[in-house]
């Protein structure tokens, strides 16, 4: 069974075809949509637009992922898992696109990712939200914790998806009293996430062992201590033999004010395999650059990176990046027996900087992937760990049922 492009009988918030990604892709009795802002085509202007408070672009945001669901045949009590990308303009007003999923979701809890990003492509959209999908919704490990004080983010619901996957709510170094943890101290709040990681996993018989990406979202003033938190992964990632993908994005503030990192961990119920054709940089590394756990290829983020002498490429030319980036992913993916009509989704940072000519990225995925496209999201963030680089790329793929 192939994946294939989600089409709705009725999405009248924009003529879909013709993209570099689809609404969403299926696969028998699970789904997974690209990130969806509420941007709808305006025929008086002849483009997109995106207007209204948090709470009327979250309903639309909803309205859109919801209906691209239920052209997969499934519907709202089957999602397993909520990625929002919340903008810093939109982050004050949070609460209001939070009140709105409850609403819709009532007493079904999925799995809640929560990205703060720099902006996303439509400047005035505050939020962009994507799913995932499983017949009968998954199966749920642990209820949301109503533990935290009010006005904190609470961790919610954490739910098995599709083949043995176990998304974490985002990793924040916010004690149970609503404080943040290691204040000024960037190291001590990644080893705090990454603990906490730990415990959640622990209570649904899993561990920071069967990790497959570890992606970290911190601030640009981390760049000058984020090496050291290669000791950190390396006491507590690993251990079961392979380390997670990982991938670094900086935005210029995180959810609180003082917070200088939170970490998106996911893991599989299934043993890991790392998927390396031969890159030596990855020998003293303390991540892959890619886990094949069950089905599923999780990889690390990528960008325009010589793998051999660790040379940023094509510095100040986004196009040129691009083509590098998606060069290395597709590269992997022949090592793994799979091809571009593997990609199950593509998540995509262009820096701020560099927006003005994001449009460079599109000719550069026509020419190199293939339909049904994949899955995908994009975007703006304030920088990226090396600041060379202009795009990261975060990628997963999916074997075919016959090959796994």
């Amino acid at each position: 069974m192939a994946l294939e492009a989600i089409k709705p009988a009725d999405f009248h918030w924009f003529p879909y075809e013709g993209f570099t990604f689809c609404l969403g892709l299926a696969e028998g009795e699970h789904a997974w949509t690209s990130g969806h802002t509420a941007a709808k085509f305006d025929p008086a202007i002849g483009k997109m637009r995106v207007e209204g408070t948090m709470q009327e672009q979250a309903r639309t945001a909803y309205a859109k992922v919801l209906t691209i669901v239920e052209g997969a045949g499934l519907s709202l009590s089957d999602i397993t898992h909520i990625t929002e990308n919340v903008t810093l303009s939109g982050l004050p007003h949070y609460a209001e696109a939070a009140a709105v999923r409850a609403e819709l979701f009532g007493a079904h809890q999925p799995t809640v990712t929560t990205v703060v990003v720099e902006r996303l492509v439509r400047s005035t959209a505050f939020l962009e939200v994507e799913l995932r999908a499983t017949k009968g919704g998954g199966t749920r490990l642990l209820a949301a914790s109503e533990e935290r004080a009010a006005g904190t983010f609470v961790p919610s619901a954490i739910v098995e998806g599709h083949d043995g996957t176990v998304h974490l709510p985002t990793m924040v170094p916010i004690d149970a009293d609503g404080d943040i943890v290691a204040p000024g101290d960037f190291v001590g709040q990644y080893r705090y996430c990454l603990e906490q990681a730990d415990v959640l996993l622990r209570q649904v018989g899993l561990s920071l062992d069967n990790a497959v990406t570890t992606y970290d979202y911190s601030t640009p003033g981390s760049r000058e201590v984020y090496r050291k938190t290669h000791r950190v992964r390396k006491e507590l990632l690993g251990n079961g033999g392979v380390y997670p993908g990982a991938g670094g994005i900086l935005m210029s503030r995180l959810h609180h004010p003082e917070q200088l990192v939170a970490i998106d961990v996911t893991a599989s119920r299934h043993p890991l395999e790392l998927v390396n054709p031969g890159w030596k940089r990855y020998d003293t590394l303390t991540y892959a650059p890619g886990v094949k756990a069950g089905r599923t290829l999780f990889m690390s983020g990528f960008a325009a990176l010589d793998m051999e002498t660790q040379e940023a490429l094509h510095p100040g030319d986004l196009g040129a990046q691009a083509e590098a980036t998606y060069g290395a992913i597709l590269h992997l993916l022949r090592y793994a027996g799979l091809g571009p009509e593997h990609l199950l989704s593509t998540i995509e940072f262009c820096v701020e900087r560099e927006l003005r000519n994001y449009r460079a990225v599109a000719p550069v995925r026509e020419r190199l992937l293939t339909a049904p496209w994949p899955a995908s999201t994009g975007a703006i963030c304030a920088d990226l760990l090396r600041p060379e680089f202009l795009l990261e790329v975060f990628p997963t793929a999916l074997y075919p049922a016959e090959a796994a």
